[in-house]
């Protein structure tokens, strides 16, 4: 496993207003490192007893002495700790949120940067402006809360559908559906309702109960 320095600090980022995000005031998932069994690319697993997921893309950190090291996740499978198991999907860590049949919808969470920057821009207040060289110029700037200080996490989700794994987004599952006029009705159905959302875990299973082809479907 090739390891990596990473400096995990507490940066004074922002979250933004929305209830389809969570906002943290931690780099990391678990509020503690913890103990857990990671099975490599070739099979080999290996213990580590403390270990987190680092927010910024989802990959596997532990600790060495007093280093926060970040592990190569092109060389990482699966990662089990007490009462989560993930799985690598495209290098990082995801996790199984139910399953309907053979398919299933995994979640990855990952800070979203593009709302943080936005929400810096849109919460900054000038309590103080001064006029130099013909252009006016701020010369105090305040962020308005405290929860300006807060980390905004966004849900990325996959399908493992018939096999495959697919971003869950709608030219993908459109390209992956197969060509069964019945299934694709259900599918435009669901994606139709005013209350789906691409960024809800129940939605999103609702869509995957309804393009699962049952046994008897198959038939």
């Amino acid at each position: 496993m090739i390891k990596k320095t990473i400096l995990l600090t507490m940066l004074t980022l922002a979250g933004l207003v929305c209830t389809a995000q969570k906002r943290t005031t931690q780099a990391t998932l678990f509020n503690e490192f913890k103990p857990s069994v990671i099975t490599l690319m070739n099979g080999h697993k290996v213990k580590q007893q403390f270990t987190n997921v680092f927010l910024k893309n989802s990959s596997l950190v532990y600790l060495q002495g007093e280093y926060t090291m970040e592990a190569n996740m092109e060389t990482i499978a699966k990662v089990e700790f007490e009462n989560r198991t993930y799985i690598n999907i495209n290098n990082q860590l995801a996790y199984m949120v139910d399953s309907v049949g053979p398919n299933q919808l995994y979640r990855i969470d990952l800070f979203d940067m593009v709302a943080y920057n936005q929400h810096i821009r849109n919460n900054i207040n000038i309590s103080n402006m001064g006029f130099e060289n013909g252009a006016i110029t701020p010369t105090t700037m305040d962020l308005n809360s405290e929860d300006d200080y807060k980390l905004p996490i966004f849900s990325h989700f996959y399908y493992l559908y018939n096999g495959e794994f697919i971003k869950v987004h709608e030219r993908d599952i459109s390209r992956a559906l197969p060509k069964d006029k019945d299934l694709r009705r259900k599918y435009r159905t669901i994606i139709g309702l005013d209350t789906f959302s691409w960024n809800d875990s129940k939605s999103l299973m609702q869509l995957l109960e309804a393009i699962t082809l049952k046994d008897k479907e198959k038939e």
